[in-house]
């Protein structure tokens, strides 16, 4: 599985971006694919992640994203968003996203090990 991640640039605080997470080659029928974030000097940290079994879809965010960002998938299009609005400083980052098979909740999906396949990374500069 390849996973590509776009959409990131530059933008003012209060400002708005859309990432996008493209899979291609092996599908699943359950899936669970997660935005993960790295600031420099910082540890990757999991932003949210979106699971899908059977039409039933449940989302998590961490916290300090909770009310400004959206993750939504298009299974038509393999395709994951990350809806971010409100976007702040310290939202800056190398944002990746990753994917694994399953349809999991609580704390597994939130770590990084728990997922198989990953995107190279888009930036996203948040200019006060």
């Amino acid at each position: 599985v390849q996973m590509q991640a776009s959409g990131g640039g530059l933008v003012q605080a209060g400002g708005s971006l859309t990432l996008s997470c493209a899979a291609s080659g092996r599908t699943f029928s359950t899936y669970t694919v997660g935005w993960f974030r790295q600031a420099p000097g910082k540890e990757r940290e999991s932003v949210a992640h979106i699971s899908w079994s059977s039409g039933v879809t449940s989302n998590y965010y961490t916290d300090s994203v909770k009310g400004r960002f959206t993750i939504s998938g298009d299974n038509a299009k393999n395709t994951v968003y990350l809806q971010m609005n409100s976007l702040k400083p310290e939202d800056t980052a190398v944002y990746y996203c990753a994917a694994t098979g399953g349809h999991y909740y609580g704390a597994y999906p939130a770590r990084a090990d728990s997922y198989d396949y990953w995107g190279q990374g888009t930036l996203v500069t948040v200019s006060s």
